[in-house]
């Protein structure tokens, strides 16, 4: 045959070519190959994947942050409103000034203080007429004078005020209308009478069992408190009565966040035309 015929004419002989070895390295990948293919996760029956599907008429809807889609009431968006007007229009310094209120240390220690005289109410007061009334009709002494207490009442405040007798007064910064109160700062440095703006009208109110008031006066205390009247009043002159900021100082005048990118972007572009130009 064939195979004869070449093995005679090739003068070497027949050559038989060598078999492939298999390679030590490569068995084990196919053994890995195998056993990874081998080894499936097995699936617990009893816990089913359900992927849930948001599309109309499928599953309900996730619960979701929608502050900004709540139609809040009337009230609310007036107060938000005049909020960021007040911010945006610019204010003199009049009005401004009821903006720089003190900060919470000492406001904590000044209704401290006011909390120790607030005025009698309806009832302590006639228990203590009644009992004065009986001691004077046993021919005793009296008894108890009427106690030191925070004056209240604008108009109350403002007479005070002109005659020297408040030692301190205290304005709300949320009066509104505000030019009830606009004033009042310029009367108080005018006749040398120390005062503080805080804030919270219905704080002010809470002292005194009203709703909300405008402003507060100290007149007297007793003894013991004395010296830390004095500290406050002193703190309180050096911050408002003698600090020339509060009346040259205008507020307002903040546009919003929009406008500040829109200020920023134009001024980038000036920018670069301005290094365009000198070939930078």
């Amino acid at each position: 045959g064939w195979k004869s015929l070449h093995i005679a004419q090739t003068p070497i002989g027949r050559v038989e070519m060598p078999k492939p070895t298999k390679s030590t390295q490569a068995a084990p990948a196919k053994t890995a190959a195998k056993t990874s293919t081998s080894k499936k996760v097995q699936k617990n029956p009893l816990f089913e994947k359900r992927p849930r599907s948001f599309r109309v008429g499928g599953n309900i809807q996730p619960k979701r942050d929608l502050t900004r889609f709540v139609k809040w009431p009337k009230y609310v968006e007036l107060q938000r409103q005049k909020r960021v007007l007040l911010q945006r229009l610019k204010s003199p310094p009049a009005i401004n000034q009821f903006t720089k209120t003190i900060e919470k240390n000492q406001a904590t220690q000044l209704f401290k203080l006011l909390a120790k005289y607030r005025p009698e109410t309806k009832e302590q007061k006639r228990a203590r007429l009644l009992e004065a009334a009986q001691n004077k009709d046993a021919g005793k002494d009296a008894g108890k004078k009427a106690p030191s207490v925070i004056k209240f009442g604008l108009n109350h405040i403002t007479y005070l005020i002109e005659k020297k007798k408040a030692k301190l007064v205290v304005i709300s910064h949320d009066v509104d209308p505000i030019e009830l109160v606009v004033w009042l700062p310029a009367l108080c440095r005018k006749m040398d009478v120390p005062y503080v703006i805080v804030k919270g009208k219905s704080r002010l109110g809470a002292l005194v069992h009203q709703k909300s008031a405008t402003c507060l006066a100290v007149t007297n205390v007793r003894k013991e408190d004395q010296n830390e009247l004095d500290t406050l009043a002193k703190n309180f002159r050096a911050a408002y009565n003698d600090n020339v900021d509060h009346r040259r100082v205008w507020g307002g005048g903040v546009v919003g966040i929009k406008s500040q990118h829109a200020t920023e972007k134009k001024q980038k572009a000036v920018a670069l035309e301005a290094a365009k130009k000198l070939g930078l």
